[in-house]
């Protein structure tokens, strides 16, 4: 037994620390991506009958190694499926531009320059939500940045208008008929109203939020926008950007989203500061 440890780690190469090196972050990406969720206990479950199965294999117990890796390998089918909700937001992520941003910002530390275009007047859109907050008019509104969140836009009502603090007050107003949903704001234009978002799976939120809440976060984890939400039961306003929840006083709302805009790097809108 002493001497099949000391044989092993004698025949260790640079290659196997690196192997498991980029092994180990491959896992705590995975852990970053289901911590949380309800699918934390599968994924540690399965690490541990990774680990198991190595563990055996190195010991050279042969029925016990056979019976873990036919159970790993028959498996993965059903993995798939477990963790089809988690595997599905690792590829939007990659899709995203999460990952854009990240270059751009390794770029611009090489002193190249990304130069922007667009504007987003951020004046009517304040004055709007914190007079809905004065009102408890519930409100859900996103600030693209790179991600022009087509998807999203698809699944509500068109609405191609300049911003204005009356419109968007009326697009919100309790008994609009597209006051229910997110609206996504782009190039200074009001882009779409109704939209329907996806819904955080975060377990660990306090029991304040509702689904206008989750709905934000769930679309800041995959996305680079920024969410403004008015809450209908207090009329606080509460900024949320890569599932981070920032809670503002009405008069620090606009200097939180151009503060939060200016840590995203290189988005090719900008938010104007008059």
């Amino acid at each position: 037994m002493t001497d099949l440890i000391i044989n092993a780690f004698i025949h260790i190469r640079f290659l196997d620390i690196l192997d498991i090196i980029l092994v180990g972050l491959m896992f705590y990406f995975l852990y970053t991506l289901v911590k949380g969720s309800t699918a934390i206990n599968i994924f540690i479950g399965i690490v541990a009958i990774l680990i198991m199965t190595k563990i055996v294999t190195v010991l050279h117990m042969e029925l016990l190694s056979y019976i873990l890796g036919a159970f790993v390998n028959v498996g993965f089918i059903a993995l798939i499926i477990i963790f089809q909700p988690e595997i599905r937001k690792f590829l939007l992520s990659i899709g995203t531009s999460k990952f854009a941003v990240s270059f751009r910002r390794f770029f611009s530390r090489l002193g190249l320059k990304y130069s922007g275009e667009g504007d987003n007047d951020l004046d009517p859109i304040c004055e709007a939500c914190i007079s809905m907050g004065n009102d408890k008019v519930g409100a859900l509104i996103l600030l693209t940045q790179e991600n022009d969140l087509q998807d999203i836009v698809a699944t509500g009502v068109t609405i191609d208008a300049i911003i204005s603090k009356p419109l968007l007050e009326n697009i919100f107003f309790k008994n609009s008929p597209l006051h229910d949903g997110a609206m996504v704001i782009s190039n200074n234009k009001i882009v779409a109203a109704r939209c329907i978002l996806p819904i955080t799976q975060q377990t660990h939120l306090p029991g304040s939020y509702g689904l206008r809440h989750r709905a934000g976060i769930g679309v800041s984890e995959n996305n680079d926008c920024i969410v403004i939400v008015v809450s209908e039961e207090t009329g606080s306003i509460r900024i949320i950007h890569n599932g981070k929840v920032n809670d503002v006083k009405p008069s620090e709302m606009k200097a939180k989203i151009i503060e939060i805009h200016n840590k995203s790097a290189f988005s090719k809108k900008s938010f104007s500061r008059k």
